[in-house]
């Protein structure tokens, strides 16, 4: 193990740099171990970089996915609210229409009622008329007959004073 592999390296461009700095040094000077680590730092910080690449790309499609999960939530939620509130309007619509039925009902039972009643005081009021009018005719009848009897008992007295013999 050498002092090289003790000792940690830049990453990303800087370490890339260094990395052919290393390999170019080490290629100049015959130094194979030089030129050898320089080209292994150069490695690792490509490395380095593709994985930082990678990991803002996975970072990126991780919020991409988070992003259409959040998306779908709210669609599942929007559809939910959408579905509940065509529920209480529909459940607000069932009621007004069953208050409308009901006023309508109570309302024409209240101009049955009236009518039944109209019915009623016209019923009376013939029958009223028909009484008068029977008590009318009675009283015209009885005068009639008494105007009769009279008239009968006046018949008599003449008759009497005509030929008085006749009384018994």
């Amino acid at each position: 193990m050498t002092q090289a592999d003790d000792e940690r390296t830049a990453g990303g461009l800087l370490g890339k740099a260094v990395g052919k700095a290393k390999a170019a040094a080490g290629a100049l000077t015959g130094n194979d171990e030089l030129a050898r680590e320089g080209r292994l730092q150069q490695a690792q910080s490509e490395a380095g970089v593709e994985a930082a690449a990678a990991g803002r790309e996975a970072d990126v499609k991780q919020a991409d996915a988070d992003t259409r999960r959040r998306e779908a939530e709210n669609d599942v939620e929007r559809q939910r609210l959408q579905h509940e509130v065509a529920e209480e309007l529909s459940r607000r619509r069932i009621e007004e229409d069953r208050r409308s039925a009901d006023s309508a009902a109570a309302q024409q039972a209240q101009a049955e009622r009236a009518q039944a009643e109209q019915r009623r005081e016209a019923e009376r009021t013939q029958a009223e008329q028909s009484v008068h009018q029977a008590e009318q005719a009675q009283v015209g009848a009885t005068q009639e007959a008494l105007d009769l009897k009279r008239a009968a008992r006046q018949a008599e007295q003449r008759a009497d004073q005509i030929d008085p013999k006749e009384q018994s």
